[in-house]
């Protein structure tokens, strides 16, 4: 079965900048966005959501080795990630993050169409459809309050209708 997947950590705001993000842990991203949904006016200055990111999108590895890849170049701001995490998230305002942190886990299963999908297969030592969290990477997302989010879709196509 074709397997397409990646992960990613994000850390996305509405105030705070990706920049900023960038400056205060001295890592640059491999992505950022800037989202201005239609329900608020649409202005540069002041976006609706910026988002910062570390992704791993390389082929043949489990999802364990992407996240530990991911994590590896953020562990040394995990104290930082952390005190970010404090400033922008005050209890004073509980009803709006200031900033959120994610690990982001997408898998693409029967993924024909997308280059550099592998295939497993049963006599391969190195199936990539099992996947665990180790402890590390708990430890890290309980230090930076960040929460794991996991995307699964199945990509077989339907068969044609009579």
């Amino acid at each position: 079965m074709p397997l397409h997947q990646y992960v990613y950590f994000a850390l996305s705001s509405r105030r705070i900048t990706a920049q900023e993000i960038t400056d205060a842990l001295g890592i640059q991203p491999d992505e950022t966005k800037v989202v201005n949904p239609r329900r608020r006016p649409v202005d540069p200055a002041n976006p609706f959501c910026q988002i910062w990111k570390v992704v791993c999108r390389e082929p043949g590895l489990h999802v364990d080795e992407q996240i530990a890849h991911v994590l590896g170049r953020l562990r040394p701001q995990v104290d930082r990630i952390a005190e970010l995490m404090k400033q922008y998230n005050s209890a004073d305002d509980e009803n709006e993050l200031g900033l959120e942190a994610v690990l982001e886990v997408v898998r693409y299963f029967n993924d024909e169409q997308h280059d550099g999908a592998t295939q497993p297969e049963e006599r391969d030592k190195h199936n990539l459809f099992g996947w665990a969290l180790d402890r590390e990477a708990i430890a890290f997302l309980a230090a930076t309050s960040a929460f794991l989010d996991v995307d699964e879709y199945d990509m077989t196509p339907f068969p044609p209708s009579d």
